[in-house]
């Protein structure tokens, strides 16, 4: 039996099944078989953490704080935090495990790629803060935003895909906006609603969700 080197950190009901259902579905491609990703799971109170997202905040490093040093208690070398705008919190802690960071292994891919200027499709609050396109930037990638109108939309589309109300139009039109997009910039998707329900296998699409499952189950070392 493989021992876990993995914990997820549980947030949002939707995305952290998205989650586990995806590593699920990369390990058993990687490995065969009928098997499933060996990882210990922490729920949250996401209520408590999502009431005070996006914005960080000393009460919001608090919280997130005490469930990582929860976490650090077990064996495990990895750590996986289903919600990509909480990293700017997790950036602010003292942690002693390995995070698997979206910025990180999504800059990792973007320049597997050879891209150089991509699109940033996310929150409403993440296409405006400077918080992933300064760590691009940085690393010589330049970050363009949606425009106004399209920001809002595609910050609708997330806002309903958490409530569970998205609807096939609605989904048809946010497939169709990527496409306008890709067609001449790649997109980056840095929004777990988003994720849910990307279009798949898109050449110009890279999900940081996906950047991050690859990531934890490569740690396993086929």
């Amino acid at each position: 039996m493989d021992k876990p080197k993995l914990a997820v950190l549980g947030l949002g009901s939707r995305s952290t099944s998205f989650y586990l259902s995806r590593l699920n579905a990369e390990f058993q491609d990687k490995k065969g078989s009928y098997s499933t990703c060996p990882l210990w799971l922490l729920n949250t109170n996401f209520n408590a953490i999502n009431t005070l997202l996006p914005n960080t905040s000393k009460q919001l490093d608090s919280i997130v704080n005490a469930y990582i040093k929860e976490i650090e208690q077990l064996d495990i070398e990895y750590i996986l935090i289903p919600n990509i705008t909480l990293h700017e919190t997790v950036d602010r802690l003292k942690i002693n495990k390995k995070i698997l960071h979206p910025i990180d292994l999504t800059i990792s891919k973007i320049k597997e790629n050879k891209w150089n200027k991509v699109v940033l499709f996310g929150s409403l609050f993440s296409m405006k803060s400077t918080y992933i396109s300064d760590a691009f930037k940085a690393e010589g990638i330049t970050v363009i935003a949606p425009s106004e109108k399209d920001m809002k939309f595609i910050d609708r589309v997330r806002t309903e895909i958490y409530n569970e109300a998205e609807t096939e139009d609605l989904i048809e039109a946010y497939h169709l906006l990527i496409n306008q997009y890709a067609t001449n910039t790649p997109v980056i998707m840095a929004c777990t609603e988003l994720s849910i329900l990307k279009p798949n296998n898109h050449k110009h699409l890279l999900d940081m969700a996906d950047a991050q499952i690859k990531g934890a189950v490569n740690i396993y070392h086929f």
